[in-house]
C-alpha cells in the first residue's frame, strides 16, 4: 500500500533570510538538469536524514524548472526539521528531495477563486497566482500576518503583476482579516482556498459551511500534524506478527510500532506524503491525514499511521 517517491539529489544554490523566522531555499539538480514539471499547490518532501524530513510547498514558477524554491519557517517546538534547515543547511550542501505531488491543486472549474493565506501559508499561492492570471479568471489573495517584518513575500506581491488582486491584513497595525465577512461576500460558485495556521483553516471552513458552500468548493492545506492528543488510547493488533500494542493518547501508531522495533517508511510524519499508508483488516480509523480523499477515507480500507487513529478501542492492521 505504501507510496514510494523518487528521490532527487539537489544542491542548495541560494539561501535568503526573508523574515526573522523564515528562510527561502533555492535548489538545483546535482546533475544540472531540469526538475520535473509541477502545478501550483504542489509540495516536495525534503529529507535531511533517515528520521528527519518535512513537506514544503513549492513557491517557484512552474515555468522555470531549472530550480525549485521553498520557504521554511523556523519552529523550535517542532520535530526538528525546520531548525535543521535554518541552523545547519548551507549554500553548496547536497540534500535529497522527492518529486512534487499536489494535494492542493486549483480547481479546473469556477470563474472566481479566493486565496486566504496566514503567515507561511502564503507559499503555495505564489505559483497559483500565475496559473489563475493565465486562465483569465477572477481571483483575489487575502494575506494575513502578525507584523510587517513577518510578511514574507508581501513586498514582492506589491511590486508584481498581481498587486491589484492582493490584499494584506497586518495584526500589529490593527487590521485583522474578517474571514466571515469575506466568505459571505462571495457569489455562488466561488472556490475558496486556505493555507496557514489551524485556527485560520478551521475558521475559513466553518465560514464556508455557514454560507452553504459546496464541499468541493472548499480547499485547504496545512503541513503540520492534525492528530489530536486529548483523546483516548487504543489497541492495535499487528496481523503479521500477532502482537497487540497499546497506543497512548499522545502518541501516533507509527511511534508506538517504532518503540517495539518495527520500521515503517514515513517521509513526512504529517499525513501528507502517503508513504506510511497501511491496510486496515478489522476495525475503523479516525482519519486525520491530508492524503486520502473523502471517498478513500469513507471506504476504511487504509490508514496513515503517522497521524490517524482508531475509531473505537481497537483496530487490526496489516503490520
Amino acid at each position: 500500500m505504501a507510496n514510494h517517491y523518487t528521490m532527487m539529489d539537489v544542491v542548495v544554490s541560494d539561501i535568503q533570510q526573508l523574515t526573522p523566522l523564515i528562510k527561502q531555499f533555492t535548489f538545483q539538480k546535482a546533475d544540472g538538469g531540469d526538475f520535473p514539471a509541477f502545478t501550483g499547490g504542489s509540495h516536495i518532501i525534503v529529507q535531511m536524514s533517515d528520521k528527519l524530513s518535512n513537506a514544503y510547498s513549492l513557491m517557484s514558477s512552474p515555468a522555470q524548472l531549472s530550480e525549485y524554491k521553498i520557504c521554511v519557517r523556523k519552529d523550535v517546538d517542532g520535530k526538528g526539521g525546520s531548525v535543521h534547515m535554518h541552523d545547519a543547511v548551507q549554500v553548496g550542501d547536497h540534500i535529497h528531495i522527492t518529486e512534487p505531488k499536489n494535494l492542493f491543486a486549483l480547481s479546473e472549474r469556477g470563474e472566481r477563486h479566493i486565496l486566504i493565506a496566514g503567515g507561511i501559508g502564503i507559499t503555495p499561492f505564489i505559483p497559483q497566482l500565475e496559473e489563475l492570471a493565465a486562465r483569465g479568471v477572477d481571483y483575489e489573495l487575502h494575506y494575513a500576518f502578525r507584523a510587517p517584518e513577518h510578511g514574507a513575500l508581501w513586498g514582492d506581491l506589491q511590486a508584481g503583476s498581481h498587486q491589484s488582486n492582493c490584499h494584506s491584513y497586518v495584526n500589529s497595525d490593527g487590521k485583522d482579516l474578517d474571514v466571515e465577512a469575506l466568505v459571505q461576500a462571495q457569489p455562488l460558485g466561488t472556490h475558496v482556498y486556505v493555507c496557514g495556521p489551524k485556527a485560520l483553516i478551521d475558521a475559513t471552513i466553518a465560514a464556508c459551511n455557514r454560507a452553504r458552500f459546496r464541499d468541493e468548493h472548499i480547499h485547504w492545506e496545512q503541513f503540520a500534524s492534525t492528530m489530536p492528543t486529548d483523546g483516548a488510547g487504543f489497541e492495535v493488533v499487528l496481523a503479521q506478527t500477532g502482537q497487540t500494542i497499546t497506543v497512548a493518547p499522545d502518541e501516533s501508531i507509527l511511534q508506538a510500532v517504532e518503540k517495539i522495533g518495527i520500521s515503517v517508511d514515513c517521509l513526512c510524519r504529517e499525513g501528507a506524503c502517503g508513504t506510511c499508508e497501511t491496510a486496515i483488516l478489522a476495525g475503523e480509523a479516525e482519519h486525520y491525514d491530508q492524503y486520502l480523499d473523502d471517498d478513500e477515507k469513507a471506504s476504511q480500507k487504509t490508514i496513515m499511521i503517522c497521524v490517524s487513529r482508531a475509531k473505537g478501542s481497537s483496530i487490526t492492521l496489516d503490520l
